[in-house]
């Protein structure tokens, strides 16, 4: 018996609970609501995004960090209830890729899955990175070795050493949704404790004066300096409310996948805001936002600021930090492998790239091969990024929430346009499947335009620059190139997809079932 099975076309095709989605292949039945959650936490990996992100949006915001948090959330959650909405009409693995591609034509799909797919593959290379740097300091904690944290400074060892943990992920995640969830629930569960109790310590500092008193200005998004300031802010601020899609990408493997997938995405929004402001206060209060010593301005800081603050925090248990940011990073790194393999699965299964990619290993119910294929492209990016400069690494991140704003401002879109015809039919219908969608499309849009055009500036992020463009325009206009030029060839390779047919094929499958 051959080893995969093309989705599409089990024996087991028949639909469930309702459910009128022609079966893929993928294991159903096999997430309620709180492991949903748990997923949608884990691809966030709330430890891992404020690490990395609460400096670099201090640099821009100062203190009203907890002001950019909420208003990156509002249209984080407005667009969840658009996804809610498509998802209980047409539950699909492939999310933006199927959804945009029924609103507004198969390029516009495509374009949509490409971003979906080219935002995840970035996310999991720094992740991977991000394990590095804390997996080498770990080890010199436990140890007493401080030379032990500069191996990972080293090219050879950082790369080699990031490309064992993403090979480790891939392996965990072929082996199926069980043993997914199996590590998820105790890696989530590690890491909100630490970080809860990261924050409650610092409150409990007592340093007289603090560093930074308690202000309510700072939840004024209008008392930030300007708005290419707060429009960067934003755009860091959208990159740590990103994942909680990935609750929708596995509705097909969720039980009630016309609402549990859309009820867990909007309560991991919600759990994640309130972690987030917990935080960002505490860390405001104990460290303030001075240039100098463990200030949050201090660049050295920004880079890592838990690997800097957890001591001074938490004392002789700063190891825990360590070993949180560990399990956020590994939890994540293998729960976003979720989201660009089930979307390749959908992209193959409607023959819009190759149908490799639509095959389901019927031991664990899993696209083995569009897992592997993100894994090497996570590991080759990662390697690429890494050896020309760890600047471009970090440049990755803005670059990357410009690629969130692009294809959540489409879905959001496409639940308008997929909806039109019944916006008026009541009111719920006119503010869930229309305001709340397109309001949150418009935000993310507005964010996007405004980061593209400062991008362009050589002094934005990180300050590098290609030829006077500063280097996150460079690699957002470089992916976006790329993917035209991929989606050129796929048309060439495969134009069935681009007429429609495959869509209307699979469209007139799911009436006749």
């Amino acid at each position: 018996m051959n080893e995969y099975t093309e989705a599409g076309r089990p024996p087991d095709a028949a639909s469930d609970s309702g459910n009128t989605q022609r079966s893929k292949g993928l294991a159903k039945g096999r997430l309620g609501l709180l492991a949903s959650v748990v997923l949608g936490i884990s691809t966030i990996a709330p430890v891992y995004t404020l690490t990395g992100a609460l400096g670099p949006t201090v640099r821009e915001v100062g203190a009203h960090l907890p002001a950019v948090f909420i208003v990156g959330f509002l249209p984080m959650l407005l667009v969840a209830l658009g996804y809610r909405e498509l998802n209980s009409a047409e539950p699909d693995s492939g999310t933006s890729f199927t959804w945009s591609a029924r609103a507004f034509g198969p390029m516009i799909g495509w374009i949509g899955g490409w971003g979906l797919v080219v935002a995840t593959t970035i996310v999991l290379s720094n992740l991977a990175g991000v394990a590095v740097d804390f997996f080498y300091l770990f080890l010199a904690q436990i140890t007493g070795n401080q030379e032990l944290a500069a191996l990972a400074d080293n090219l050879l060892v950082n790369v080699s050493t990031c490309c064992v943990f993403i090979a480790l992920a891939v392996w965990i995640c072929c082996r199926g949704m069980a043993t997914t969830m199996t590590v998820q629930y105790g890696l989530v569960a590690l890491q909100l404790l630490v970080l809860i109790g990261f924050a409650f310590a610092a409150f409990g500092e007592t340093t007289a004066p603090p560093p930074l008193a308690f202000d309510l200005a700072w939840f004024n998004p209008f008392g930030v300096e300007s708005f290419s300031a707060f429009a960067a802010g934003l755009s860091l601020s959208i990159f740590i409310f990103w994942g909680w899609d990935v609750c929708l990408t596995v509705s097909e493997e969720s039980i009630g996948s016309e609402e549990v997938p859309g009820k867990a995405a909007t309560w991991t929004v919600l759990l994640i805001l309130g972690l987030y402001l917990l935080t960002a206060i505490a860390t405001l209060q104990f460290a303030g936002i001075s240039e100098e010593g463990l200030g949050l301005g201090n660049p050295r800081i920004q880079e890592n600021v838990f690997a800097h603050l957890a001591g001074p925090v938490m004392g002789p248990l700063a190891i825990l930090m360590s070993i949180a940011v560990l399990a956020s990073t590994a939890a994540s790194l293998q729960s976003t492998f979720v989201s660009p393999a089930r979307t390749l699965l959908a992209m193959g299964y409607y023959g819009a790239v190759p149908q490799r990619f639509a095959t389901v290993c019927p031991r664990s119910q899993t696209p083995r091969y569009a897992t592997i294929c993100a894994g090497i492209a996570a590991g080759l990016f990662y390697v690429t990024m890494r050896t020309l400069s760890e600047n471009v690494l970090a440049d990755t991140i803005t670059a990357l929430g410009m690629m969130i704003c692009f294809y959540y401002s489409l879905t959001a879109f496409a639940c308008v346009w997929y909806f039109r015809r019944s916006l008026f039919d009541s009111v719920r219908h006119f503010f869930m499947r229309g305001v709340c969608p397109l309001v949150g499309g418009v935000i993310l849009s507005v964010i996007f335009v405004r980061t593209a055009i400062d991008s362009a500036s050589p002094d934005f992020g990180s300050g590098s620059h290609v030829g006077g463009l500063g280097l996150v325009f460079v690699i957002a206009a470089i992916i976006s190139a790329l993917g035209i030029v991929l989606m050129m060839l796929s048309r060439l390779r495969a134009p069935a997809y681009f007429l429609g047919a495959t869509l209307r094929q699979q469209a007139t499958i799911q009436l006749q079932e």
